[in-house]
């Protein structure tokens, strides 16, 4: 990927699609109908294995059997290479069945933009430095007094959960595990808290999820993964963050917990991924068989969240393991392939294709709605074997 110290370039395109279509479409119709379009020098999978282009980030929303949004493409070339990226784009007609045009937005010069922040940046560091030595005396004064001042924890909800004083007033409120955990967010200053108390999310705190902007901030450890998990599936929460690795919010230096709180201002929005009901995914869901069914236990924790595929053959011999994107390109060239478990939806065009190369087996997050699946080729999800 890309490393964001050398980006010199964002090419940020919009698109409007007629249809609705999943964020792997949009990426593999980029880099399916832009290949081999300049020779291997400009190919999008080229670039990025040359470093000279990031991950391509997709933004899009659907309504009314449309789906529109934005491609971002961090890139580090010059700007006539840029420039032809870019066009190379908007020649993408096609995503999926469904009729699309991509048009460029701006090539934004992101050195430009680090010139003008770090301008703005030392205006406020020579503001903040004139204001404090001004009044040094009166700023330690009022700090050693704040310092001896007791934090007073009130109680929240009908679980008379522990919180910092301002969790009423607050339109924001930071979720952490426990009462020491608010303690110790009051003393860095920070009142706008709740605990949750347990790795079950009390009803209260839903409720509140549903009001508020939401913050967790959680323990850097198994405890901490399993509320991250509960919380992501019953709440409505914006971003989740977490001590470091090992250690406790408890044990954390004011300092330590304003640097990670920081983090909250500057991180995209968490996204809680919905996985389709049982229920809805009933007509294309089979049974496995036993071996494979094994098969998928191991793989699905190395596999989540990476946009990966991982390819078998029949003796679930692994034949390799590449990007999600890359299927359509790449799958007729693993001789043998039978299997295909995916961090990805199975749709159509993947059926389609999976037909064509042999395979018998596909499992991924989610089978989209209305596919036509044909004799001999089972679909299934990881939910189905109760693993999301």
């Amino acid at each position: 990927m890309t490393d964001s110290s050398i980006v010199k370039y964002l090419i940020k395109l919009k698109f409007t699609i007629d249809g609705v279509v999943e964020k792997a479409d949009v990426v593999g119709a980029i880099f399916g109908q832009t290949e081999g379009l300049f020779g291997p020098e400009l190919d999008l999978n080229e670039l990025q294995k040359n470093w000279k282009i990031g991950r391509i980030e997709i933004n899009l929303q659907s309504k009314n059997a449309k789906t529109n949004g934005e491609v971002i493409i961090p890139a580090s070339t010059d700007i006539s290479t840029a420039a032809l990226i870019a066009a190379a784009i908007e020649s993408v007609d096609k995503v999926g069945p469904c009729t699309a045009k991509f048009e460029l937005a701006d090539i934004e010069d992101v050195r430009a933009s680090k010139r003008k922040m770090i301008e703005e940046r030392a205006k406020g560091i020579l503001k903040e430095w004139s204001s404090k030595a001004a009044s040094e005396g009166e700023e330690v004064v009022k700090s050693v007094s704040e310092s001896i001042k007791p934090g007073r924890v009130i109680s929240y909800g009908p679980e008379k959960l522990p919180a910092g004083p301002e969790i009423y007033d607050s339109e924001e409120v930071i979720l952490v595990e426990g009462r020491a955990d608010v303690i110790n967010l009051m003393r860095a200053g920070i009142n706008n808290t709740l605990a949750i108390g347990g790795a079950k999310v009390p009803e209260s705190v839903i409720k509140l999820s549903k009001t508020k902007r939401t913050i967790a901030f959680l323990d850097g450890d198994r405890s901490g993964d399993l509320i991250s998990k509960e919380l992501q599936q019953v709440a409505n929460v914006q971003k989740i963050l977490r001590a470091p690795q090992g250690k406790e919010v408890e044990e954390l230096t004011p300092v330590e917990v304003l640097e990670i709180l920081k983090k909250k201002d500057n991180q995209e929005p968490q996204r809680s991924v919905q996985h389709p009901s049982q229920r809805t995914q009933q007509k294309n869901i089979v049974k496995v068989e036993s071996k494979l069914e094994g098969k998928i236990r191991e793989v699905f924790p190395s596999l989540k969240d990476t946009l990966e595929a991982c390819i078998y053959d029949e003796t679930l011999k692994e034949l390799g393991r590449i990007p999600v994107s890359e299927l359509a390109t790449s799958l007729e060239g693993f001789k043998g392939a039978k299997h295909i478990i995916f961090d990805g939806i199975v749709t159509q065009r993947l059926i389609d294709l999976s037909v064509k190369n042999g395979i018998s087996t596909l499992v991924g997050f989610k089978v989209a709605d209305n596919v036509n699946l044909p004799s001999g080729l089972i679909a299934t999800t990881f939910s189905s074997l109760g693993l999301t």
